[in-house]
């Protein structure tokens, strides 16, 4: 179960041929953009760009905030996080606390993340002002960064530790059956005795002081404890398993939430693109009615064409703002703050094939580990149930002391002390068949766990051969759709030639941009869709060398 591999960056053997493109940027450990021209955009470029493109055309779509307003919306530029009062983030006005901006880059990480990366340190603590909840600023982070924010903060993990280390109080408490136990016990007590005689009646009063020292010793004869202790520890591996399982959960949904503010973020800029394409296209075909060799046709056509870009682009844009919030939900960061990405990048290569990843995965996923111990958890059950009919013996000490502190017929005080020892045995003969039935119950959850156990093992696989071959069928997507987006700007030009010649058509320029905007989105879906599909291969294979503080080198940014 411990067994795990180290992972190299190097071209898959996945049976498929790869462009020098594709096969280059999966065997570098540099990743490389999707596109040499054009390396990356951020949001703040893409909303600046759309803005100066059509400002009329995203202002009628998207409502602008007033000056001043410290939320990023649509247009305005999204800086990093300042530390400098002079230089707050979209804001003259400072209406909440001061966000800094930590010094180390943040494609390295923070050795200490900032307080506006971490989460609060009062987890009952309820924003009751609209200023408590504004979006001061924007923080861009590296895949690594955001994985290690998500292992430090996440209230899921943090609740599975806290689980573990209750489990382990547990196991020390059955563990404390194993030694002694000790009682000291003390009593004072007046009593009053009435005797009879022939000079009359006598009433006698006496107080008297003891104490008694005592202790017990189960010889564990009916196995009992030693089935509780066992059970506790398969408790404790049971948890240790999960904390394990919810860190690589935790892993693979950081890693899918960065990915959705990724597609969000290429999706605006591709949307942007296609609206650019299709203003000036307007513009062009305006002109030419009005000189007259243009008809209202294609004005109107191309009219249709950049309304359907701005509602496109408007939907890119707010889905980019879902994502965000996910993705900062997922890391628990302070609700003033937002995050976006790095550029997309391919993350890596896989390098086992699909039998070794099989293989490898029954080995590691902590899920089969954890049916069998909770096999041998229920078993130690089973023998707990039927230690309650089976004999036990004990032995004990025990030493008392006696003392008379007064007494009204004149005895003087006294001081009496005794020391015993003994054994105690018991044998329930009769229970009614509580414990035997106990036990039936045991001996099922045994049996239920071995069908969870086949059910989880049948599962692993089909997880493993969904994302291996999601992946091979992605990557050799990535090679088409490189060469599709080649072939649509060259059919795009063509086009604008063609109808500046007066040899083609309005409708030839619209299809040929629609066809780029398609083929530029392939690409990115292509890249993502690998991505998300190494990301799970990884889940489905687990123990990859990932403790908290630590990400794999196949992951790139």
């Amino acid at each position: 179960m411990l067994y795990s591999y180290c992972r190299c960056l190097i071209p898959l053997s996945l049976g498929i041929t790869l462009s020098s493109w594709s096969a280059a940027g999966l065997a570098n450990s540099e990743p490389r953009p999707l596109a040499d021209e054009s390396p990356g955009i951020s949001i703040a470029q893409a909303e600046t760009e759309a803005l100066e493109a059509s400002p009329a055309a995203i202002e009628e779509d998207v409502p602008a905030t007033e000056a001043g307003a410290p939320g990023l919306e649509p247009g305005e530029e999204a800086v990093p996080l300042d530390a400098d009062e002079n230089t707050t983030p979209s804001s003259t006005v400072q209406t909440g606390p001061l966000i800094p901006q930590s010094d180390r880059p943040t494609e390295q990480g923070f050795e200490t993340p900032p307080d506006y990366l971490t989460p609060n340190a009062n987890p009952l603590l309820v924003p009751t002002q609209p200023e408590e909840v504004e979006i001061l600023g924007t923080q861009p982070l590296s895949l690594e960064t955001a994985l290690e924010l998500a292992y430090r903060n996440s209230e899921e993990l943090r609740v599975a530790q806290l689980r573990l280390e209750r489990n382990q109080a547990g196991l020390r408490v059955q563990q404390a059956a194993r030694l002694p136990t000790v009682d000291l016990g003390a009593n004072v007590q007046t009593a009053n005795q009435s005797s009879s005689g022939s000079g009359g009646t006598f009433d006698s009063t006496s107080t008297t002081a003891g104490s008694t020292l005592r202790t017990d010793y189960d010889l564990g004869l009916s196995g009992e404890r030693s089935a509780r202790i066992r059970a506790a520890e398969r408790q404790v591996r049971v948890s240790e398993l999960q904390v394990e399982q919810t860190r690589e959960d935790l892993r693979l949904n950081t890693t899918t939430d960065y990915y959705a503010v990724q597609e969000a973020i290429e999706q605006i800029r591709i949307n942007q693109a296609f609206l650019e394409a299709a203003e000036r296209n307007l513009r062009d075909t305006q002109l030419r009615e009005e000189v007259g060799v243009g008809t209202r046709f294609d004005v109107l056509q191309a009219e249709v064409q950049v309304a359907n870009a701005r509602q496109t682009l408007t939907q890119a844009i707010s889905q980019r703002q879902i994502s965000q919030r996910q993705l900062a939900r997922r890391l628990n960061i302070q609700p003033s703050v937002d995050l976006t990405t790095l550029a997309v990048n391919i993350a890596g290569a896989w390098p086992l094939s699909l039998e070794e990843s099989i293989v490898l995965a029954f080995q590691n996923r902590s899920e089969l580990e954890q049916f069998l111990v909770e096999r041998e958890f229920n078993d130690a059950q089973r023998q707990a149930s039927l230690a309650a009919v089976r004999p036990n013996l004990g032995v004990f000490a025990q030493y008392g002391v006696q003392s008379l502190l007064s007494s009204s017929s004149g005895a003087s005080s006294s001081i009496d002390d005794g020391f015993s020892l003994g054994a105690q045995f018991n044998w329930r003969l009769f229970d009614g068949g509580a414990a035997r039935a106990s036990a039936d119950q045991s001996e099922i959850d045994i049996e239920t766990d071995e069908s969870e156990f086949e059910s989880a093992r049948n599962d692993i696989r089909v997880q493993v051969e969904e994302a291996y071959y999601t992946l091979v069928s992605n990557q050799s997507n990535i090679d088409t759709a490189s060469v599709a987006v080649n072939q649509a700007e060259e059919a795009l030009e063509l086009a604008n030639l063609r109808f500046n010649a007066g040899v083609g058509t309005q409708l030839e320029v619209i299809n040929a941009i629609r066809d780029l905007t398609e083929a530029q989105g392939n690409l990115v879906t292509a890249v993502l869709e690998y991505n998300r599909a190494l990301a799970r291969l990884e889940r489905a294979v687990s123990n990859l060398d990932t403790p908290a503080d630590d990400t794999p080198e196949t992951v790139q940014e």
